[in-house]
C-alpha cells in the first residue's frame, strides 16, 4: 500500500495534469455537484489533515507571512461564518495570511487556506472577499485532491520537493525568484501546471455560491469578482492575476455562475459595517508602506465607509509621529462603533509600536474586560507585559499557546517571555515549537536537546516529560519531511 506521502504526491501531480485542460463556451458541459463526502480515496481525511499541516510548515519556511493578529482574527471570523454550510468543521481549518501584493488565495488538502494581502487590495467589499473564500472552501469540502488519487497512482512523477516547489511558488506568487531558486529546477513546471480542472472549478463555484447565500452574502458578488479578475487579466495581457493561473477562468464558467446566482437570489443579506474596509486599509498600508498616500487613494476608489477613511488616516498619523492625534481619532471612532474591538485594539497596537507599553497594556486590558477571548488584544497585552512584567507575559502566552498551538508568533513571544522570567528550559522548548511550526525541524530538535539538558540539570521532572512527548512528535514529523527532500 502506498504511503500517505506518495498518495499526496500522486494526487497533486494529477491535479496539475487535469489543470492543463481548457474550454471554450461551445465546449461547456453541465456537471452535477457530487454529494459531500462521496469522494473515495486511499487518503483519508485524517491523513489529509496531517499532510496539510506539514505542507504549511514548509510554506512558512519560504513565504513572507503577514503577521497581523487584527487582520487574522477578521479573516478567521469571516471564514467561521462561511463554514456551517461548507461541510467543513472549524477545527479542521487553518488560515495563513501572506505578505504579498499578488492577487491570490489558495486551499491545500487537509484544511489549509492562504490569503495574500493583494486579495484585500483587489476585493472592493466583504462580499467580494467572501466569494473567493467560499470558492476555496468548495475545493476543500468536495475533496478535489482526494478524488484524483486512483488515476494519479498510474502516473510517473518527479520528486515531492519539485511538487512542493511548484505549490509554494503558485501560492506565494510566481514572481518570487527567491522561492524559485530555493526550491529547484522543476519548480516553474509545477507552477504552470497546478491548476484545477474545469469540472472542479465549476463544482467549487456552485458549492461556493450556496455557501455565500446561506452566510448572508449576495451570490452575485462572485460573478462581479470574477468579472473584475477577467478585466484585470485582459489589462495585464500575458501576466494575469496569480489566482487565475491555478483557477482557470472561462466565459462559460462565468456564465454558469451568473445563471445560478440569478436563480438562487440574494436571500437575507447581512450588514457588514465598516470592518472590512478597515482591514482592507491595513492591507493597503502594508502593501504601500513606503507610500501611504497611495493606500489612501486606492481605498477611496472603492467608496469606503467614512469610518474606514478616518481609521486609515489615524494609522498614517501615528506613522508620521502624531501618536496623540491618532489615539484621539481612534477613541472617537470607538465611541461611534462600540461593537468593533478592532478599533480600540488598533489604538493599543499604535501605543505598543511607539514604545508606550503602559498605555498599550491599559488599552488592551480594557478591551479584554469586554471581550476576554479577543486574540489581537491578548497578543498586545502579552507584548506589553513582556516589557514590564515577564512573569505575567509568560502566563498569558502559556494560555495562548494552549489555545493556538499552530500560531508561530505566540511561541516566539513565549520563548522570549520564558527567557526573561528565568525559565530557561521553557524558553528552549517554546523556541523549538516556533522552529517546527516554521519548517525548521532540525534546528527545532536541537532546541529540544538543549531544553532537556537544562531541565535535567534543574531536576525539573515536569517539563522533562513534556520535552520527551514533543521529541516523539518532532521525530515523526522529521520522517514525514523526508519525502520533501
Amino acid at each position: 500500500m502506498p504511503s500517505p506521502w506518495k498518495a499526496w504526491r500522486y494526487a497533486i501531480a494529477t491535479l496539475a495534469m487535469t489543470g492543463a485542460l481548457t474550454t471554450t463556451p461551445a465546449q461547456a458541459v453541465e456537471f452535477d455537484l457530487p454529494q459531500l463526502g462521496s469522494a473515495t480515496s486511499g487518503v483519508n481525511p485524517s491523513e489529509e489533515y496531517r499532510l496539510g499541516r506539514t505542507w504549511l510548515r514548509q510554506f512558512r519556511a519560504h513565504a513572507p507571512l503577514w503577521q497581523d493578529p487584527l487582520s487574522q482574527d477578521y479573516v478567521d471570523t469571516l471564514i467561521a461564518r462561511l463554514l456551517p454550510d461548507s461541510g467543513i468543521q472549524r477545527n479542521q481549518l487553518l488560515v495563513t495570511l501572506v505578505d504579498s501584493r499578488v492577487l491570490n488565495a489558495f486551499a491545500v488538502p487537509g484544511g489549509v487556506v492562504g490569503i495574500n494581502a493583494g486579495l484585500f487590495a483587489f476585493a472592493k467589499d466583504e462580499a467580494a472577499l467572501a466569494s473567493v473564500l467560499a470558492h476555496e472552501l468548495g475545493h476543500l469540502s468536495l475533496r478535489h485532491y482526494a478524488r484524483q488519487k486512483a488515476r494519479a497512482e498510474e502516473t510517473q512523477l518527479p520528486t515531492m520537493a519539485a511538487m512542493l516547489a511548484g505549490m509554494l511558488i503558485a501560492a506565494g506568487g510566481g514572481g518570487d525568484a527567491g522561492i524559485a531558486a530555493a526550491m529547484g529546477s522543476q519548480a516553474a513546471f509545477f507552477q504552470d501546471q497546478l491548476a484545477y480542472s474545469r469540472r472542479y472549478e465549476q463544482e467549487a463555484d456552485r458549492q461556493g455560491l450556496q455557501v455565500m447565500r446561506e452566510a448572508g452574502y449576495d451570490p452575485q458578488a462572485m460573478v462581479d469578482m470574477f468579472r473584475a479578475m477577467q478585466r484585470q487579466a485582459a489589462l495585464q495581457g500575458g501576466n494575469p492575476p496569480e489566482f487565475l493561473l491555478t483557477h482557470p477562468l472561462t466565459e462559460s464558467r462565468i456564465s454558469d455562475i451568473q445563471a445560478r446566482a440569478m436563480g438562487m437570489g440574494a436571500g437575507s443579506l447581512r450588514d457588514t459595517g465598516p470592518q472590512y474596509d478597515m482591514v482592507r486599509a491595513r492591507a493597503l498600508l502594508l502593501i504601500h508602506q513606503d507610500a501611504p498616500t497611495q493606500a489612501v487613494t486606492l481605498l477611496n476608489q472603492s467608496a469606503p465607509s467614512p469610518a474606514a477613511k478616518r481609521y486609515l488616516a489615524a494609522l498614517i498619523r501615528a506613522r508620521q509621529g502624531d501618536l496623540a492625534g491618532a489615539l484621539s481619532a481612534l477613541d472617537a471612532l470607538a465611541r461611534e462603533w462600540p461593537d468593533l474591538p478592532l478599533i480600540p485594539t488598533s489604538a493599543a497596537e499604535l501605543a505598543l509600536d511607539a514604545g508606550q507599553h503602559g498605555e498599550a497594556l491599559s488599552r488592551s486590558q480594557h478591551v479584554l474586560r469586554l471581550m476576554p477571548d479577543y486574540f489581537p488584544a491578548r497578543m498586545i497585552e502579552a507584548e506589553a507585559q513582556l516589557q514590564q512584567d515577564p512573569n505575567a507575559a509568560f502566563g498569558t502566552l502559556r494560555d495562548l499557546s494552549e489555545q493556538r498551538p499552530e500560531a508561530p508568533q505566540v511561541f516566539n513571544l513565549l520563548s522570549e517571555a520564558a527567557g526573561r522570567s528565568d525559565r530557561e528550559a521553557w524558553s528552549h522548548l517554546a523556541r523549538a515549537e516556533y522552529l517546527q511550526l516554521t519548517g525548521h525541524i532540525t534546528q527545532a530538535i536541537r532546541q529540544l536537546d538543549i531544553a532537556e539538558d537544562v531541565a535535567k540539570q534543574a531536576s525539573d521532572i515536569g517539563i522533562t516529560g513534556r520535552i520527551e512527548e514533543r521529541r516523539e512528535a518532532f521525530e515523526a514529523y522529521r520522517e514525514e519531511l523526508k519525502d520533501f527532500q
